[in-house]
């Protein structure tokens, strides 16, 4: 393939533009010693970012978007990949500093590869994609620190979105009883379909709060921030742990040191982008053994490789449910 075709992103003093663009494949950056045929990529949170230029995601310019990416190896100077492996790629400042697989094409570097897992498709891997693998990541940190289902309630907020809807689903899967806090009500049947016995208004949590209140959560997996997780924090029972792993209300954290101190809470924090590979690998056998394929379909939207310029505003929005895929090749 002497071009392909990729979501491109530019900016010359203040004019940003991204656009879908055809690139010639001599220009794929030269630090990387893998070729990519890519099949799917996917839209996250930061990808969002990104494409519509609302945070310094992007480092180096000009640049491909696409924090994901799945396909087939086509060449490869790393003693780890063949062509013909099908391999999987998350974060490690694709997207940001390194050109994306928001494209149909990557060069990347070996090292930051994991197998395709045999029991998922590219499309299937993108449907979970940075969004799903952090949610497992997530629900490991507190099956690590020992929150079992019998020991209460785990909250998940931004519950509609990518990260919430895999966590519930997971979380779900091995017993827990999830209440799900959403800014869209009426999305109730589709997260109780995936597992939430209960859902409530993100307004509940969304606002300043006291710094200890009553509590409920054995354990709160929040892709928010902000206000929410300082008042996930303040309810929280003794010993309980939190997963942060998300910035969708804000970077700001406006809590004391009560819920530490006073009820033993543990804050973890969950970084998805420069993950050891055992913790990736972990992560994607969570995935491959206990989440169901129905499930992962019902929660998945395909767009065109022009659809993700289109669903950025909205998943920023927050008027995205669950994952979208990107078919780079239509």
């Amino acid at each position: 393939m002497s071009a392909f075709n990729a979501v491109f992103l530019s900016k010359d003093n203040d004019t940003f533009n991204a656009r879908v663009e055809s690139i010639d494949a001599s220009r794929l950056p030269e630090a990387g010693d893998v070729t990519v045929a890519l099949d799917y990529s996917t839209l996250n949170f930061k990808d969002g970012l990104a494409i519509c230029n609302k945070s310094p995601v992007v480092r180096a310019w000009p640049m491909v978007a696409g924090i994901d990416g799945a396909g087939t190896v086509v060449e490869s100077a790393h003693p780890k990949w063949k062509p013909g492996d099908k391999v999987v790629l998350n974060g490690f400042g694709v997207g940001e500093t390194h050109w994306g697989c928001l494209a149909q094409r990557a060069k990347l570097k070996g090292d930051w590869l994991v197998p395709l897992p045999p029991a998922f498709t590219a499309r299937q891997a993108m449907a979970i994609g940075t969004a799903g693998y952090t949610a497992a990541l997530a629900v490991l940190a507190l099956a690590k620190q020992g929150v079992e289902p019998v020991q209460g309630e785990i909250l998940v907020t931004g519950a509609a979105g990518g990260v919430g809807s895999v966590a519930i689903a997971l979380l779900a899967r091995r017993g827990y009883t999830v209440v799900a806090s959403t800014g869209r009500v009426n999305e109730a049947g589709y997260l109780k379909s995936l597992g939430a016995a209960e859902v409530i208004d993100r307004a509940a949590l969304g606002a300043p709060g006291k710094p200890m209140q009553r509590e409920r959560w054995a354990g709160v997996v929040d892709s928010a921030g902000s206000h929410t997780l300082a008042n996930a924090l303040a309810q929280c029972k003794y010993n309980a742990v939190v997963a942060a792993c998300g910035l969708a209300q804000g970077m700001d954290l406006a809590t004391s040191v009560a819920p530490f101190i006073l009820r033993g809470v543990l804050l973890a924090g969950i970084d998805s982008v420069y993950a050891s590979h055992a913790r990736r690998e972990a992560a994607w056998a969570c995935l491959a053994a206990e989440l169901d394929p129905a499930l992962l379909e019902s929660m998945t939207a395909e767009v065109p490789l022009a659809g993700a310029l289109e669903a950025a505003p909205r998943i920023l929005a927050g008027q995205v449910r669950g994952r979208i895929v990107v078919n780079v090749n239509s």
